[in-house]
């Protein structure tokens, strides 16, 4: 037996089941076991629909053989196979999506998210980098109808960034955003090089889904909070206050400031959201070590050191090594116009999850 039509019959029995506790009057009085057992219902409820649309064809389609061994008019044969043809053709359509509808769910792709862009390789050019990086997912966010927000950021004189943190909500966007954690190379001419020479600079994407306190535990006494002057541009205007925010997580070692906001409180709040969303991501990664044995998908992995896309500015293109993906659209692409991009990686990962249960 196929593994889809194991996991279907089994789906369809915990639908069955889900059904029968939404009635019991038990349940119906406990609120808190009536929300998850109407949501767990609602979630199955597609995939539920599309099998018995699937079982209903295919009762069909052996209806369809049962009359092709027994008729013998020639003509109406020729009207049976047709219709064969046809309710195969509909069956093949309806695995597909019932194989993609049985793909375990990733329970942080509704999530906000929190994108961090670090400049690497290259210097001056690469803060630049970093800028622009910044400007292509928040453009690509307000494309989406999404709104986003600086955590933190660390200007340089030339108008880029060394480092630059973004929270970004709305509709499941870290489904959308997830497979862009990596190191992103630009290779162009800088406005500095007065030669005409071909730089190359390399900038780093981490993105994490948002975290609360419910989900990541964090005790009082494993923080270390150190306030201090804002320094650099964009904090002249709170130099004269320890407004500046620098959380320790004094177990991991993890450390994160925050100093754009001219209050204390908010760059606390700020900075304790980027230090959750840290927090998160390594619990999530040593999870997945655990259940893969360091095993990491080509998609997906978040690996910090792995190139995952080049922006070549002299040709216009933009390639994702991952999916060998080219675009010859290079000015739509850092406008936010990643739609093609993310529905290639959506789709391959997807793929390969496939393989990986088909294999199983």
């Amino acid at each position: 037996m196929s593994w889809w039509v194991d996991r279907l019959s089994q789906v369809d029995e915990k639908y069955e089941e889900l059904g029968r506790l939404l009635s019991d009057p038990a349940v119906i009085r406990n609120q808190d076991k009536l929300r998850q057992y109407s949501k767990e219902h609602s979630d199955l409820t597609p995939i539920i629909a599309a099998y018995r649309k699937y079982r209903k064809l295919e009762s069909q389609y052996d209806d369809v053989e049962v009359m092709l061994r027994e008729e013998k008019d020639s003509d109406v044969l020729a009207m049976i196979r047709e219709e064969k043809e046809a309710l195969w053709s509909a069956m093949e359509g309806l695995e597909g999506e019932l194989k993609h509808l049985l793909l375990p769910r990733d329970p942080m792709d509704d999530k906000n998210t929190i994108i961090e862009v670090r400049a690497g390789t290259g210097g001056g050019e690469a803060s630049l980098f970093v800028s622009d990086l910044v400007r292509m997912y928040t453009r690509y966010a307000e494309r989406k109808g999404w709104k986003w927000e600086f955590l933190s950021t660390s200007p340089t004189e030339l108008g880029g960034y060394r480092e630059a943190t973004l929270l970004i909500r709305g509709d499941k966007v870290y489904s959308h955003l997830k497979f862009d954690g990596g190191v992103h190379r630009v290779q162009r001419v800088p406005e500095t090089e007065s030669a005409g020479r071909i730089h190359t600079s390399a900038v780093s994407v981490v993105v994490m889904p948002e975290a609360d306190e419910i989900e990541v535990q964090v005790h009082a006494e494993d923080l270390r909070i150190d306030t201090f002057r804002a320094t650099g541009s964009g904090g002249q205007h709170v130099n004269t206050t320890d407004s500046a925010i620098r959380i320790t997580h004094i177990p991991t070692g993890l450390v994160v400031s925050c100093q754009d906001e001219k209050s204390q409180h908010k760059n606390k709040a700020k900075a304790m959201k980027i230090l959750l969303a840290r927090l998160l991501q390594k619990e999530e990664e040593e999870k997945q070590a655990k259940m893969d044995g360091m095993r990491r998908s080509m998609v997906g992995s978040g690996d910090r050191s792995e190139r995952i896309r080049t922006y070549n500015f002299p040709q216009g293109r933009v390639t994702d090594h991952r999916i060998n993906l080219t675009l010859y659209r290079l000015d739509a692409v850092m406008d936010g116009d990643l739609d093609e991009i993310t529905e290639e990686l959506i789709a391959f990962n997807q793929a390969e999850q496939l393989r990986s249960m088909e294999v199983a």
